[in-house]
């Protein structure tokens, strides 16, 4: 579908990949790290279940395809599997210093606050202010 929804608004496919794929397969984990946030004594789950999902994601949805496939065309012809690189490393790229940026702000909370989670409304808004802010810069790059 997304695909298709980035063919109908003439959206390149790293872009929709980036944006509507991402996103909708991001949602679960943050519903699911607002809840543990919510339920435990410290933000340890909720960051954690954030960094262990992509993790998750980057390495293990991109590896073990590549792991196959790689195997599979050494067998079958006897030489090696490569890919172009293409737009991806721009955006791998990217995603490391934004990803790098958002760990810093929680850094940063943990010794003004005292925390990585909640705290007076002031730090709170302006932090996840930035974090979402950071997205749109990670969106804006990727997709130049």
């Amino acid at each position: 579908m997304a695909t298709i929804l980035g063919c109908v608004l003439g959206i390149k496919e790293s872009v929709t990949a980036i944006t509507f794929v991402a996103l909708g397969t991001s949602l679960p984990d943050t519903l699911a790290s607002m809840t543990a946030a919510k339920t435990s004594e410290y933000a340890d789950s909720a960051i954690g279940n954030v960094t262990g999902s992509n993790s998750v994601n980057v390495f293990l949805g991109l590896g073990l395809p590549w792991a196959i496939a790689t195997t599979y065309w050494k067998v079958k012809y006897n030489e090696d599997y490569t890919v172009p690189a293409g737009d991806l490393v721009f955006s791998v790229f990217v995603f490391l210093v934004v990803a790098i940026l958002c760990f810093i702000i929680l850094i940063i909370r943990r010794v003004v606050v005292g925390g990585e989670l909640g705290g007076p409304n002031c730090s709170k808004y302006t932090s996840a202010t930035m974090c979402i802010f950071l997205w749109f810069v990670y969106i804006f790059f990727s997709t130049l």
